[in-house]
């Protein structure tokens, strides 16, 4: 097999055999080398070939004098054969190599593998070596790629090639021999951001790498990669056919090898599931072929990785004397060996939830800033889609939140009917406010006073403001900057239950509105004291 620098004439191995797959060799194929297919929408498929047309350029490539490789599409039928095959693009297709493409769920967005020529330029690495780059392209109103870029994580000296999406376009997977590969090429990963940029490209690792070569990925609707290796102890010879599950950036467990008859004694790959189905195309140079490379279709008997037992484990994150709930708290999975899984964030109503393999035990902690860390370990069963749950409760020395605001954590101040004295309970509260004031030099207040509402508006206000003066005057003759402290009264506005004007309800519930407040303006100063809420720092870095 002779193509371009990532596609390499392989050495024999060992052989597997596995009957799992019914496959035959397409009509569409020729003399010359077809392969890489992937699809088009349900019924299209593209592919690359070297075969002559009347609308191919048909200049030949010097190493192996067959023309260079243009992208074709053509109709799938019912059975796997190609029909109606034409160039797919002229404004992708260049007098150079172009080959394996992927397409965003929508269609209009492709990345492909085109030698290094732009501009009707080509660049060499320092060796002379025209590599191969990976390029992106739009399509426009009229149906034309447009807007044909190469990726930034490209260079002139190393090749990047062989694109594949993950089902909700938010990763390439690719094939690259850059810096940090464990072989000849390896299999790369590049997150896809939002805005359109991208991350820094990732090494999928050991479990998929080898000291040889790794190329030609396909990443599936359940992140299961196929691609193809001739590094493996258990190759047929040549490049095999492997799949292996994709979790946290790497493989898990050992890379399945495909067997007979997808794998030979040649070079097996590009092996690409159509939507939905059990079926699809893969190529080989394997003897019996039509040509150099050919495009096989198969139909799969058995799944070689078997859906693996799953479970779903859901809580809620709640301080734990309240039972109030915490949204935003960080929690993170562990397997039973302490290894990171997976973390999450608590949604708005301050719910997580992971799934995990069957009969395996775990821990998850959950972290929040101003709180202490609760943990919990947990064994999940061996029935499949089973829900756990768990729930998580943090408890906090200094600070709460209430109602999304990061108070003091105090416990009520009463006041005596219609009056605004400090009680000798309540100083006891306030020596707290103190301690923490002066723990925190930098830290600022908002001091709110709230009545209930049985008793005039007007009134209500006054005896609120009066409250609040008397509970701020009381901290500043502590030694307190009065600067740092903001007093107002709210009256009965900000009721924290029905209980408003004219409403039946109990004393207790009226007691919950009948409360002074000391919500912390700048929580940030917190971290800059030495010492204090140790768990900040943690859960920045679990978050990187």
């Amino acid at each position: 097999m002779k193509k371009i620098t990532l596609i390499i004439v392989l050495l024999f191995g060992a052989g597997v055999y596995s009957q799992n797959y019914n496959i035959k060799n397409i009509e569409a194929n020729t003399k010359y080398s077809d392969f890489g297919v992937t699809y088009y929408g349900e019924n299209t498929a593209i592919y690359a070939s070297s075969k002559k047309t009347k609308q191919s350029r048909n200049k030949k490539w010097y190493l192996n004098k067959q023309p260079f490789l243009d992208l074709y599409k053509a109709t799938i039928t019912n059975t796997g054969e190609f029909t109606e095959s034409e160039l797919f693009s002229k404004d992708l297709n260049t007098k150079m190599h172009e080959s394996n493409v992927t397409f965003t769920k929508d269609l209009k967005t492709v990345y492909f593998s085109r030698d290094n020529y732009n501009s009707k330029k080509y660049k060499t690495d320092d060796k002379g070596w025209v590599l191969i780059q990976l390029y992106k392209a739009d399509i426009d109103a009229e149906g034309n790629w447009k807007n044909i870029i190469k990726l930034p994580f490209n260079s002139d000296q190393f090749d990047t090639g062989h694109p594949s999406l993950n089902s909700n376009d938010t990763k390439l997977y690719f094939t690259s021999n850059r810096p940090g590969s464990l072989g000849l090429t390896d299999i790369w990963a590049v997150d896809i951001n939002k805005d359109g940029t991208y991350g820094e490209p990732y090494n999928l690792g050991p479990e998929v790498n080898t000291v040889k070569s790794e190329m030609f990925p396909h990443i599936d609707a359940d992140d299961v990669l196929y691609y193809s290796s001739n590094g493996k102890k258990d190759g047929n010879g040549g490049l095999d056919i492997y799949a292996i599950e994709i979790q946290n950036k790497k493989g898990v467990g050992e890379a399945v090898n495909l067997g007979f008859p997808i794998n030979s004694a040649k070079d097996d790959f590009s092996l690409v599931f159509q939507n939905g189905k059990k079926t699809g195309h893969f190529s080989s140079n394997r003897e019996g072929g039509k040509g150099d490379d050919d495009i096989y279709f198969f139909e799969e008997l058995v799944n070689p990785i078997a859906t693996k037992c799953k479970q779903f484990v859901q809580g809620t994150v709640r301080e734990k004397e309240s039972q109030a709930l915490l949204p935003g708290a960080l929690v993170t999975l562990y397997d039973a060996k302490g290894d990171k899984v997976e973390s999450t964030i608590a949604d708005q109503f301050a719910v997580f939830n992971f799934k995990v393999n069957c009969d395996s035990s775990y821990k998850v902690t959950a972290v929040k800033d101003y709180y202490d860390m609760d943990e919990k370990t947990f064994a999940s069963s061996n029935e499949a889609n089973l829900e756990l749950a768990l729930n998580l409760d943090l408890t906090s020395g200094e600070f709460v939140y209430v109602r999304g605001k990061l108070m003091v954590k105090i416990n009520p101040i009463y006041f005596d009917l219609d009056k605004s004295f400090i009680r000798p309970d309540a100083q006891i509260e306030l020596e707290r406010v103190v301690r923490i004031m002066e723990k925190y030099p930098k830290l600022k207040i908002n001091l709110g006073s709230h009545t209930d509402s049985r008793a005039h508006d007007d009134y209500n206000w006054s005896l609120s403001t009066r409250r609040a003066r008397s509970t701020k005057n009381w901290i500043v003759r502590k030694g307190i900057d009065p600067a740092r402290i903001k007093a107002e009264g709210f009256g009965e506005t900000e009721l924290v239950n029905k209980c408003s004007n004219g409403v039946n309800c109990s004393e207790e519930d009226h007691q919950l509105n009948r409360r002074t407040e000391f919500v912390i303006v700048n929580p940030e100063v917190i971290k800059e004291v030495d010492g204090a809420v140790d768990l900040v720092s943690t859960k920045s870095n679990d978050i990187r």
